[in-house]
């Protein structure tokens, strides 16, 4: 039986531990896309408006977004401009995919793996930015405030990883999972839902990246996939009770 790990003992991520997270998660979405057959790219994604093609062309985005502070403000900017009232975030990604449009997925993949190592090097290095905050509007419609440390040490993993299980789900491939990367993400999340819900718990997930999780003395006993547990707090899927907190992805 797998030792129960108390949720207080789980350190949360954070540099340099980060960098390496984010490089390797990058290079694994490549390696997804590489695996690709040419009829996968069409199949519709668990994000309604788009299908693997569209959700790759939103994940090179992003990498090649995050790899230089001119970059960041032009696409700030940009995106500030084309929301109006609206989101600033979904503004972005959908330009993102716009302007990706008519790459050829070789040429979508290469600029991953050309993107990815630069990206996670810039975002571990911006020890000034780190401090500084932002808001952040949630699915409830609350606005959380934000540390942007916690955009480039979380958040820009959790988004590809997340989107590399929508990819694996669109498409019937078995995700390639690890305890000591996709584990540590998925713990990560863990305890970030543990602190955002404040109650006790035992969670048992299953999987070579999951683990048994507690919390106080009590309360509710939950046993699920580890995979599919973030796909519930990321609202991909319903949960009852605790599984309802949800987690920023």
């Amino acid at each position: 039986m797998m030792t129960a790990v108390p949720v207080s003992t789980i350190s949360r991520i954070a540099q340099p531990e980060a960098e390496t997270l984010a490089a390797g998660e990058n290079r694994r979405v490549a390696e997804l896309l590489r695996s690709l057959a040419p009829d996968d790219w069409s199949k519709q994604t668990d994000c309604p408006l788009w299908d693997v093609r569209a959700m790759a062309g939103h994940v090179v985005g992003a990498t090649e977004t995050f790899t230089s502070l001119p970059r960041v403000m032009k696409a700030m900017r940009a995106a500030t401009k084309e929301a109006g009232d609206g989101m600033v975030v979904d503004a972005m990604t959908a330009r993102q995919v716009r302007e990706r449009a008519g790459l050829t997925t070789d040429e979508l993949i290469a600029r991953l793996e050309a993107a990815g190592p630069k990206q996670a090097r810039w975002r571990s290095h911006r020890a000034l930015m780190r401090r500084a905050p932002m808001k952040q509007p949630m699915p409830d419609g609350t606005v959380e405030t934000w540390k942007l440390g916690y955009l480039f040490d979380i958040i820009l993993t959790r988004d590809p990883w997340m989107h590399r299980v929508d990819i694996c789900q669109a498409t019937g491939r078995e995700m390639v999972l690890t305890a000591d990367h996709d584990g540590r993400i998925i713990a990560d999340v863990v305890a970030e839902w543990a602190q955002r819900h404040g109650q006790p718990f035992t969670l048992h997930l299953t999987g070579p990246a999951g683990g048994t999780f507690t919390a106080g003395d009590g309360g509710e006993i939950i046993e699920l996939d580890a995979v599919e547990f973030c796909r519930i707090l990321s609202g991909r899927a319903t949960g009852e009770g605790l599984l309802t907190q949800e987690v920023p992805f």
